[in-house]
């Protein structure tokens, strides 16, 4: 069999129409075997030459979206914005990013894929942490943050709105939802960082409405 001199381009195409299919069908009902049917002339083997299975091209899809509109990217160049701000404006921007919370709420059964849910927390403790903890730092630089356990903050915040703001894996109605993150304001405003915001809690609502509506 001749080597695949472009093995980027059948990375692409098979994350493309794996994310079509996801949202779509759901992660549930997508079958390594539906992938391949739509990929237009690649084979079974040629999908799992690059993927060893479906969860991987979940999280090469994760990734993918993630750096390509990473928020922590985008508010660092805010000179406009202190610490906290920024650190505001990351949640916005992650909440109106439609195709990510699109896929997130369609595409991940957590609880039924431990796989899934034990990346997402290595992904949190790995990459996202270090990233809250130096918005953490800068507020408490400039001082907008008063908080004195910054590191342990930074990795308590991954947790909180990641974890028990998913309703996949902590169901709730819209109501319980929005009390959740109205305790989580108030434990953080209480170790000093008050980061929930009226416009946080506006962009919140409609988010754990449209997932309501969805079920």
């Amino acid at each position: 069999m001749a080597r695949n001199k472009f093995p980027e381009v059948t990375i692409e195409k098979i994350m493309e129409v794996s994310q079509r299919l996801f949202l779509e069908k759901g992660y549930d009902s997508t079958t390594i075997q539906d992938i391949v049917e739509e990929l237009g002339g690649l084979t079974r083997g040629a999908v799992y030459h690059h993927f060893r299975s479906k969860e991987e091209i979940m999280d090469a899809i994760g990734d993918k979206m993630f750096f390509e509109n990473n928020p922590f990217t985008i508010v660092k160049q805010r000179k406009d914005l202190n610490g906290l701000q920024k650190m505001r404006e990351v949640i916005k921007i992650n909440r109106v990013d439609v195709k990510r919370s699109q896929l997130n709420k369609h595409t991940l059964p957590m609880l039924k894929n431990p796989r899934i849910l034990a990346r997402m927390i290595e992904t949190d403790r790995r990459l996202i942490a270090p990233l809250w903890f130096e918005l953490i730092k800068e507020g408490q630089h400039d001082g907008s943050i008063k908080a004195k356990f910054p590191k342990e903050l930074s990795e308590l915040l991954p947790l909180l709105i990641n974890l028990w703001l998913a309703p996949s894996v902590y169901p709730g109605s819209v109501e319980e939802m929005m009390d959740k993150l109205t305790c989580i304001g108030t434990m953080l405003e209480a170790m000093g960082l008050p980061l929930i915001d009226d416009e946080i809690k506006e962009i919140a609502v409609h988010s754990f409405k449209e997932m309501e509506l969805d079920d």
